[in-house]
């Protein structure tokens, strides 16, 4: 049993043993957050640590099925920056640097080269697409996680994962090509 699981255990029988999960995971998650609202810092602070309230108050009922603990708070962060956005209806963006891009665009098959107005271009596809679609991009190209995880956050199967990226993708070729 590696050590996290068996700070996981700990933290299962007495709360203090959270911390040093927290203190692990704090950074990435808020970042997380950070992006999905757009660098709105004071509310992405107030939305990580209600996620971590969360994650310590249901320690209980995380289950080990051989994806990272992250995985787990991830899939908690989104229900949290969901419930977020549903209470104040407001859209958000997602922060893109150009390598990211390229990978994306490459993946979609668009062209052999992006071209700056190439990327002008694929960034107004993407803001035309659904708050989901844009939180599978973001999280396979963005935040580079594996379908596992992926699926783990979205309690699918890891097929449907990649089934659900791949037909995002399809539809941005198809959009780029109208």
């Amino acid at each position: 049993m590696n050590d996290e699981l068996h700070i996981i255990e700990n933290a299962k029988k007495d709360s203090t043993f959270f911390a040093p999960l927290y203190e692990h995971y704090f950074e990435r998650i808020f970042r997380f957050i950070f992006k999905r609202l757009g660098g709105n810092e004071a509310q992405s602070a107030d939305i990580t640590q209600q996620t971590f309230i969360k994650a310590m108050v249901n320690i209980a009922q995380y289950q080990d099925r051989g994806l990272p603990f992250s995985s787990w708070l991830y899939r908690i962060a989104q229900n949290e920056v969901n419930m977020f956005f549903r209470s104040q209806k407001k859209a958000y963006s997602v922060e893109i640097n150009d390598r990211m891009l390229g990978t994306l665009f490459n993946e979609a098959q668009i062209s052999a080269r992006m071209t700056d107005d190439d990327q002008e271009k694929l960034i107004q596809l993407l803001n035309g697409m659904s708050q989901e679609h844009l939180d599978l991009i973001e999280l396979r190209f963005f935040q580079q996680l594996g379908f596992k995880e992926i699926a783990e956050i979205y309690s699918i199967t890891e097929a449907n994962a990649k089934m659900r990226v791949y037909r995002i993708l399809e539809k941005l070729k198809t959009l780029w090509n109208n």
